[in-house]
């Protein structure tokens, strides 16, 4: 009998082939003890936990008078990018899309809320990524990480987990304007509001049983339901991608280019770099890559890789890209390499095909997915040193002056300067850190000075 007669020797030959050939050399599969099919299904996982934000981010910068068809695609298209560079360049399991939040910052808070035009808002994005960039590729990024105080680092994502959780609970009409209570609980017996409760509570079931799909299945599922009660329409499966050109290259560099947006470009650029930073980090952590300084292998390329993604998805049409969380989800099943993210980059691609069930999914099919995210990032509060009122006080005030004042800026600056005043009230001026100090001197410049007039 030959030796390919036999089945031991027919496994013993594929894991050789499998670990010698091109892709094996280049992202190096015996230095991360890993193979292409465990790759390829690593890639699948974390698209398909990541892969709702195809259907919430259109939802969101629609609001702000983007065509939501483009902005799909658009979506797509960054992701895309993002992921595979990511993957060919640093040789991470991280994919990158736009960010959670920091597109309900741009779409409420500054183009709604300050009265802004998209393409303008869109120019703020452009400076803060562009700043962002700059901060990773001279070494800033790191002098800035390290010397935040851990308060202010775990309010802010907080802040913006509750901001985009009421987002998320007016978008499915559980909580509605009231204008002698400011807020108010809608019409719970509504569609919108019992498919929208439905969406949170099938997503936080799966997410408890492990399933990592469990965000687009609860998107499908209450799509499915609306279409069935008569709420959407059918309108196809498949079709030829949609123009991206109603977004691409809209954005007005020069008219963002002012005092006035100077705090909405800080916040972007400096919420990137805590989310984008925080994520690679805890991704990398779970592959036993970091050091005890949380630095990990080809860390300038990667932060390099994120934060010019996040230039061209402002050129493209689209708001902050960064390194999502979801990338995990690749790693707890043996992803290793970046062949998980050019996976996942692929996937995105094909998905560019499926425009018309995108254009079907009603803002409450998202909105469990909204709140959901806001569980999520709200979470790193517990680690808030609660007994040292001056770490507590500014870390509440930066969370919840978040979703109180519609404004991700606001709730960094009230946070920033909270800290600096309770720490030289009480004689602890050595804890400031000259960094801190001079971006609280900053906001109360902008809030004297700018806002004050």
């Amino acid at each position: 009998m030959s030796t390919h007669d036999n089945p031991h020797d027919l496994s013993s030959e594929s894991k050789i082939a499998e670990n010698t050939g091109f892709l094996a050399k280049f992202f190096d599969f015996s230095g991360h003890k890993t193979k292409a099919s465990t790759e390829v299904v690593a890639g699948i996982t974390t698209f398909m936990t990541m892969v709702y934000i195809v259907f919430v981010n259109p939802q969101i910068l629609s609001a702000a008078g983007m065509n939501a068809e483009s902005v799909f695609v658009v979506t797509c298209l960054i992701a895309a990018v993002g992921s595979i560079t990511m993957g060919l360049v640093a040789n991470l399991p991280i994919a990158l899309a736009p960010a959670m939040g920091l597109n309900a910052f741009f779409a409420f808070s500054v183009v709604i809320g300050m009265g802004v035009s998209w393409q303008v808002a869109m120019g703020t994005i452009f400076w803060g990524a562009i700043i962002f960039a700059l901060m990773s590729i001279f070494g800033v990024r790191q002098w800035i990480l390290t010397s935040i105080p851990a308060s202010l680092r775990l309010g802010i994502p907080a802040g913006i987990g509750l901001l985009i959780a009421m987002i998320g609970l007016n978008n499915a009409g559980i909580v509605v304007a009231n204008p002698a209570t400011m807020v108010a609980v809608g019409d719970l017996t509504s569609i919108p509001a019992v498919l929208g409760a439905l969406s949170f509570f099938i997503i936080v079931v799966l997410a408890a049983r492990g399933i990592h799909a469990a965000v687009l299945i609860s998107v499908v599922v209450v799509t499915a339901l609306a279409a069935l009660l008569g709420d959407v329409q059918f309108s196809g499966i498949v079709s030829m991608p949609p123009s991206i050109s109603p977004v691409f290259a809209q954005l007005d560099i020069w008219g963002s280019f002012n005092l006035g947006f100077a705090g909405v470009i800080f916040s972007f650029a400096l919420v990137s770099l805590f989310d984008s930073s925080g994520t690679m980090i805890g991704v990398t952590e779970r592959c036993n890559m970091t050091d005890d300084k949380g630095r990990f292998p080809r860390m300038k390329q990667a932060l390099i890789t994120d934060s010019t993604t996040s230039v061209l998805g402002a050129v493209m049409g689209t708001s902050t890209v960064t390194a999502y969380i979801e990338s995990s989800a690749g790693v707890a099943v043996g992803g290793r390499t970046g062949l998980t993210s050019v996976i996942t980059g692929i996937l995105f691609l094909l998905v560019i095909f499926f425009s018309p069930l995108a254009g079907m999914v009603p803002t409450y099919a998202v909105a469990g997915a909204l709140i959901y995210v806001g569980v999520l990032m709200s979470s790193g509060l517990a680690k808030v040193d609660w007994e040292d009122i001056t770490e507590s006080a500014p870390a509440f005030i930066t969370a919840v002056m978040m979703p109180f004042t519609f404004s991700i800026t606001e709730g960094i600056a009230t946070g920033f300067i909270t800290y600096c005043v309770l720490k030289l009230g009480t004689g602890r001026w050595r804890d400031i850190h000259p960094g801190v100090a001079l971006v609280a001197v900053l906001f109360l410049v902008k809030f004297i000075f700018v806002d004050g007039h």
